[in-house]
């Protein structure tokens, strides 16, 4: 797609990337700059003041982001009899132990979530090498090793996502599509933050929340005021 000459003035205006803009502007800009035909994700980076070396300073949870991702999540669930029957009737796309183990470890992967009874956290523990790297091994504290698997299931199935900051002390996630109405991208950028916020680790020390941007899947980052990200 060609650009024109009101995305390169956009373009332009982006160029000094020290400005700060208030989260309804950055995200209009990033409407207004999109050139893909295809319907491009928008993902926030948060800088955080942390030092993920040290475990007091981990930074890890998860938010239900009120308007969706967008985006349809496949869901792996290690369970089995009554359980397995549940994680089905839920929407869950795959279901299984031993097998479903054995076809993770010839490298086939087709989920981005992955969800286990705790029973059957032995079992998945062997996987730890294979899912651990892409962040897909289940942990009781975003709620993915749980008997509740109906609601797990719903809640990856309905928006809900996951965050673990790097070693850079940077956490980003995809917060909804650029074709989003403003308004609710604005709602799921807040919420993503306000998680984000929430969970402060004890070791933490002065300034915890940094710098917010956002950016498109194609497109430049755009820095945000954080008084404008977090929620009113």
């Amino acid at each position: 797609m060609k650009t024109t000459k009101n995305q390169k003035a956009l373009a332009e205006k982006l160029g000094d990337n020290q400005k700060l803009y208030g989260i309804d502007e950055a995200i209009q800009l990033l409407k207004d700059l999109k050139r893909t035909k295809f319907d491009e994700s928008l993902e926030v980076a948060l800088n955080l003041g942390v030092d993920p070396r040290h475990a007091d300073q981990m930074v890890r949870g998860v938010v239900q982001l009120p308007n969706g991702t967008g985006k349809t999540v496949r869901v792996a669930v290690f369970a089995r009899g009554a359980k397995a029957d549940e994680a089905r009737a839920a929407g869950a796309d795959i279901v299984g132990a031993e097998d479903l183990m054995e076809t993770i470890q010839s490298g086939k992967i087709e989920f981005d979530r992955c969800i286990a009874t705790p029973d059957l956290m032995p079992l998945v523990g062997r996987l730890g090498k294979i899912l651990g790297p892409r962040n897909l091994m289940p942990n009781p504290k975003v709620g993915t090793v749980t008997m509740d698997v109906k609601t797990a299931v719903e809640a990856a199935k309905g928006g809900e996502v996951q965050f673990k900051v790097e070693k850079a002390g940077v956490i980003h996630a995809g917060v909804g599509k650029v074709s989003f109405d403003a308004d609710k991208l604005a709602q799921n950028i807040r919420a993503f933050v306000d998680a984000v916020s929430r969970a402060k680790p004890t070791g933490a020390k002065g300034a915890y929340l940094r710098k917010v941007s956002l950016s498109s899947t194609m497109g430049p980052g755009v820095s945000v005021d954080l008084s404008s990200a977090t929620a009113n």
